[in-house]
């Protein structure tokens, strides 16, 4: 087996559950030493009260080949994630990989609500989640990670600069939470470029996250009996699709020529020619803009 991140470091930031713990168990399966934070643990459930655990994740990230180290953190608070931040200095020395995948919002942006009508401690909440997290991690992270030359950093968020630009992304708060987060791949990557290490955005697509699953009443085993109610669903992917992009972009010594861009995972998969789990390649963006948002009847052909 590959194994081309053996000895490389990563700390992906809320990897609980969804792309977060797809991104570290492929990491993993590279041969990394993947430390994963989030609010969820075995002890103590976030507000999702979900049972997804950072434990779980990091003993999938050992059991795909890597060495997975679960470390609880609210992203919220400085002091915690300096905290973790400290313990990869002592433990490792180095960070060669940093993903931002804190989120925490489902529950709090309500669909299609005008700013004016939508709950407004909620959507300061969700902006909280989104973009202070991802500022305050940075803040405590980069500098280890610029330690070594070469480090990458992966601000995960939903959609495309290019999609997002000119697309309504379910709320306020939602669409600028996420807008955010792609101009923080941009930002970094004038900040970072210059100092040696590569900065981006990456979107999944329509990702079968364990919520998006449950919210269909499916289970990845039989997910496509969800395509008779939301027929568009055809095009989704599993969260280990994105992860094998982080993988693949974690391993590209010539990672530096998508600097502060705006990738997805289907078009990455074009260029590096991963696949998902079922051995597709879903390019849930291009289907999105020609086939669902054109009005046309669901039909994969030729996106997956």
């Amino acid at each position: 087996m590959s194994r081309p991140l053996d000895g490389k470091v990563a700390l992906v930031a809320g990897a609980t559950r969804g792309a977060g713990r797809g991104i570290a168990v492929e990491l993993g399966a590279a041969g990394a030493i993947v430390y994963v934070t989030g609010r969820t643990t075995r002890a103590r459930r976030s507000e999702y009260d979900r049972p997804e655990t950072i434990e779980d994740t990091a003993d999938l990230v050992t059991a795909a080949g890597g060495t997975g180290i679960a470390v609880p953190a609210d992203h919220l608070d400085p002091a915690q994630v300096r905290a973790v931040i400290d313990r990869i200095d002592d433990e490792r020395g180095r960070l060669d990989v940093l993903v931002n995948d804190i989120w925490g919002g489902e529950t709090l942006f309500e669909w299609d609500t005008p700013v004016w009508e939508h709950d407004l401690d909620n959507g300061l909440r969700l902006l909280r989640l989104a973009v202070d997290t991802h500022a305050i991690t940075s803040h405590h992270a980069l500098p280890l990670l610029l330690r070594r030359p070469g480090g990458l950093v992966v601000e995960m968020t939903d959609g495309t600069a290019e999609y997002n630009g000119v697309t309504y992304r379910n709320s306020f708060f939602y669409d600028l939470a996420k807008t955010a987060v792609l101009r923080m791949g941009f930002s970094l990557g004038r900040e970072l470029g210059p100092r040696g290490a590569t900065a981006l955005a990456l979107t999944p697509g329509w990702m079968r996250s364990e919520i998006m699953l449950d919210a269909f009443g499916v289970r990845e085993e039989n997910w496509r009996d969800a395509l008779e109610r939301v027929p568009h669903f055809a095009i989704s992917e599993t969260p280990r699709f994105v992860g094998r992009a982080v993988a693949a972009l974690a391993a590209d010594p010539d990672v530096a020529r998508f600097n502060g861009q705006s990738l997805s995972s289907g078009g990455l998969a074009r260029v590096y020619g991963f696949t998902d789990l079922d051995g597709s390649r879903p390019d849930a963006w291009r289907y999105l803009v020609e086939v669902q948002d054109a009005g046309k009847p669901a039909d994969v052909t030729g996106y997956r």
